[in-house]
């Protein structure tokens, strides 16, 4: 069992006062979420989850099935939020300017003009992005991690707030070029959507216009200055020094267990520090829980994590190793008051 939520002493630490999340984040929060629940039924777990990515910067990596909404989902989180939403399809011969954009000759004025891609949106649904080559997934990828994107010289700012959720589908694997370890630790989150619940579904059948027209008719809850300072605020949520510790702990566990080649990266450990943050923000808390850890370590440690091929042979994934190490790492006690 976790620890209590203990609310910290703002004389402890460095004995600076802690204001948390900006004032209606948790608010905010909450009206995004129900906003997409509108159109995609029955995934309230996933809807969080892809929410606290948004708020915290983060990109998101969806393995799962055609046709289980991750097209609704995106366009619905960019309406939400009052942002614009692009969608690029990855194939073989996709190129990176395809992606990111590129200079084209003006001759109205003999210059060189920059033509976006569709990079440049606030939501960026990248659809089956181990089709694309090595190389233009680089391109994306190199985008998403400097935010910018620079053509002959020029770097040109991508937009606040700006999401990539990039899929690919977990069954077919013939003419694809997987993620290597080093590209899929720069997503924030790898998510599953999954096949909706029987009653979820038959809501669905029930509609009139199909979930298109659902998208159609949705409005902003929020603004896109709204959620950067959301973004913003979430460092100012408290996190313990004992909460620290066990963050390490459990970057520690991933290093020296036996069935893992490859651990949990610096990068991955600030990922999880960040997203439990954003989640006690989310619950109107000013301060991070080991509970907060333990809810979202699944979605933000399995594939920054490289199993044994003796273990891989057995069936064993990194999601079991995970689930193992989250349950045998001891949780930091309450701090005496």
């Amino acid at each position: 069992m976790t620890t209590t939520d203990e609310h910290p002493d703002a004389s402890r630490g460095n004995g600076t006062t802690t204001h948390g999340a900006c004032p209606g984040f948790a608010e905010r929060f909450t009206s995004i979420r129900h906003n997409v629940e509108q159109v995609v039924r029955g995934k309230t777990d996933v809807i969080h989850q892809l929410v606290l990515a948004l708020v915290c910067d983060g990109h998101v990596l969806i393995e799962d099935v055609p046709g289980v909404g991750k097209t609704s989902l995106g366009k619905a989180l960019a309406r939400s939020v009052d942002g614009r939403f692009g969608r690029v399809q990855f194939t073989p011969d996709l190129l990176p300017t395809d992606v990111t954009g590129m200079s084209v000759w003006n001759r109205a004025d003999d210059t060189f003009e920059f033509r976006a891609g569709p990079i440049f949106s606030n939501v960026l649904l990248a659809d089956e992005i181990n089709r694309a080559s090595p190389k233009t997934q680089s391109a994306l990828l190199e985008a998403m991690a400097e935010r910018q994107v620079t053509s002959d010289g020029i770097t040109h700012r991508l937009g606040s707030p700006f999401m990539v959720i990039a899929t690919q589908n977990p069954i077919e694997h013939e003419g694809t070029y997987p993620l290597p370890e080093a590209q899929l630790d720069r997503f924030l989150m790898r998510l599953s959507i999954g096949y909706p619940a029987r009653d979820a579904e038959q809501t669905i059948l029930e509609s009139q216009g199909g979930t298109d027209q659902l998208v159609d008719s949705l409005r902003p809850v929020v603004t896109a200055a709204e959620v950067r300072e959301m973004s913003d605020s979430v460092e100012n949520v408290y996190v313990a020094p004992a909460l620290r510790s066990y963050l390490l702990d459990l970057a520690d566990a991933t290093r020296r267990h036996g069935s893992l080649s490859l651990g949990l990266s610096p990068r991955g450990v600030l990922a999880l520090q960040r997203v439990a943050r954003a989640q006690a923000a989310a619950q109107g808390r000013t301060y991070a829980t080991p509970d907060d850890v333990k809810a979202l370590g699944h979605v933000v440690m399995p594939h920054r994590l490289l199993v044994t091929p003796e273990v891989r042979m057995r069936g064993v994934k990194p999601a079991d190793v995970v689930a193992e190490i989250l349950d045998g790492v001891p949780v930091p006690r309450p701090e005496s008051s």
